[in-house]
């Protein structure tokens, strides 16, 4: 045969081989970093004057950052439930952190991934229904220290500490170098697992448990956010009567838990920045790991918090009552893999509940039936999106029943909120807090909030950032009253559980995105 025909057909037996390797684009690697309790507004990018999230504002400012981003309720499980299964509270049944074996939904991320052929891992604190054996790889670290049996010995003095010196706060710097704290050993052991992954596509949850509680920090972190240098907050305890019976009955436990707190709340609002420029520290280690390992650019990096703090807010701390913007907004940052740049924040009102459809678009994956988030993926690639979709966001709080108040006979001690002398022992999602029912509306610079007997709060948020001066009822603000209270009720009715489906005849519409609005420009 002529040496010619050889080479052709070698060559064309080459592209044969090529195209489609060329067609198949693998999938992308999914990273979230979440923080347990931040704050949205503490940070650079939204014009906080201290260095405390440096890191996360560059990335921010060169991939996409949400500035009107939310929580679905102000409380670990329901938050975390809801980012895996893309349903709010009252469909997963999960309205407070002790109600998993309630959970209810079809297909949660952890079960899509697999599908599609990743690795799973979690490194940090779980407090969501799945489970650690349900990853391929699980290292958990809880507020207090490692998890595991197997930890060693400086894992386990250091998680002493936690336990036995440090349970609720301390006020001093961190007998123990910043290397010993939860973010340092959770980033060296997420790199090593992320760097063996060679053969197939990934996801990581790498869960952060700080910056909750406990409130302390090591050096370098304590000195960098020493209090005389800490911006004031807005408000204080002089406010408390214009939030309300559930804030005042809140500050009523912290004081009898934390008799010095009025004195001492300085110094745990610099421990709270301390920790959150610790862990922004350690994002940038990760995400500079990721790309000293080839594995940046294939990979989709999701930067949020399951709620936030007040840190101060109303001479507060830590989480409770209400949905003011400090417990309900959250800091949100999508980077890496496909992500279009915008140095501005996204002009579009979200959800946690839309991570998992944004990812399950992100890896080509159907959304499963009963989510109720959207997805985000046209907007982060920069692609067309109906804006109407984005222009108001919704949030929910309370377990139901009616409000508890101070004059029944339960006491702190006997409900388990306290525990008596023992400093900053106390759980402020409690009995008082969390009874009744509350919803939240956010849309542009207003925010409507309606309980279950009917009482309204109404803020122009540009005005009057800290809720503090109730417009609601106002003649003035009427048609803008009556303007949120119709999309509370849209967001009520479009919330209601799509599960079960319709059988037999009836035909269940679904937008693939998830949308309920059409895009105009189509």
């Amino acid at each position: 045969m002529n040496t010619k025909v050889l080479v052709s057909i070698s060559a064309i037996s080459s592209m044969v081989n090529v195209i489609p390797m060329l067609a198949q684009t693998p999938k992308p690697n999914v990273v979230i970093i979440m923080t347990d309790q931040q704050r949205a507004d503490l940070c650079g990018r939204e014009g906080f004057p201290m260095a405390v999230t440096p890191f996360a504002d560059s990335l921010a400012l060169s991939n996409v950052w949400f500035d009107k981003a939310y929580t679905v309720a102000p409380a670990s499980m329901p938050a975390r439930c809801s980012m895996f299964t893309g349903r709010y509270p009252t469909a997963t049944h999960v309205r407070t952190n002790h109600n998993t074996p309630d959970m209810y939904y079809k297909k949660d991320m952890l079960e899509v991934f697999k599908e599609q052929g990743y690795k799973t891992a979690l490194v940090g604190k779980n407090h969501a229904h799945v489970k650690g054996k349900d990853f391929d790889y699980c290292e958990e670290y809880f507020h207090w220290g490692k998890n595991q049996r197997d930890t060693q010995e400086e894992d386990k003095d250091f998680a002493f500490f936690l336990n036995n010196k440090a349970r609720g706060q301390y006020l001093e710097a961190t007998p123990f170098p910043a290397e010993a704290q939860n973010p340092v050993k959770m980033v060296t052991k997420a790199l090593a697992w992320a760097e063996q992954q060679k053969d197939s596509a990934f996801f990581m949850w790498v869960s952060m448990p700080e910056p909750h509680n406990p409130y302390q920090i090591s050096e370098p972190y304590f000195s960098m956010f020493s209090p005389e240098k800490i911006p004031a907050t807005l408000t204080s305890r002089n406010d408390l009567s214009k939030k309300g019976n559930k804030y005042e009955i809140l500050a009523e436990l912290e004081d009898t838990a934390c008799p010095n707190l009025a004195k001492d709340l300085p110094r745990l609002r610099g421990n709270y920045l301390g920790m959150l420029r610790l862990i922004d520290d350690q994002t940038k280690r990760l995400i500079e790991g990721f790309k000293a390992a080839g594995l940046y650019e294939n990979t989709i990096f999701v930067i949020l918090s399951d709620h936030g703090d007040y840190c101060g807010e109303y001479g507060l701390i830590r989480k409770g009552a209400g949905v003011p913007e400090c417990l309900t907004r959250i800091p949100m940052i999508w980077a890496g893999y496909n992500i279009h740049p915008q140095k501005s924040p996204m002009d579009a009102h979200v959800s946690i509940a839309d991570v998992f459809p944004t990812i399950c678009t992100a890896i080509g994956a159907d959304i499963p039936l009963g989510v109720q988030g959207r997805s985000l993926w046209p907007m982060l690639t920069g692609k067309s999106y109906p804006k109407k979709e984005f222009s108001s966001v919704i949030v929910q709080q309370g377990f139901g029943g009616e409000d508890f108040t101070r004059d029944e006979p339960l006491t702190f001690a006997k409900e388990g909120a306290l525990q008596p002398n023992k400093i900053a022992h106390f759980d402020e999602l409690n009995t008082w807090t969390q009874s009744g029912t509350e919803r939240m509306v956010r849309k542009d610079d207003w925010k409507l909030v309606l309980d279950n007997y009917g009482r309204g709060e109404l803020y122009n948020l540009k005005a009057d950032p800290s809720e503090i001066n109730n417009l609601y009822n106002k003649k003035k603000y009427a048609s803008k009253q009556m303007e949120l209270l119709e999309e509370l009720m849209t967001w009520e009715l479009r919330v209601q559980d799509p599960l079960p489906v319709p059988r037999n005849r009836y035909h269940f519409k679904r937008n693939p995105y998830n949308y309920h609005f059409e895009d105009k420009k189509k």
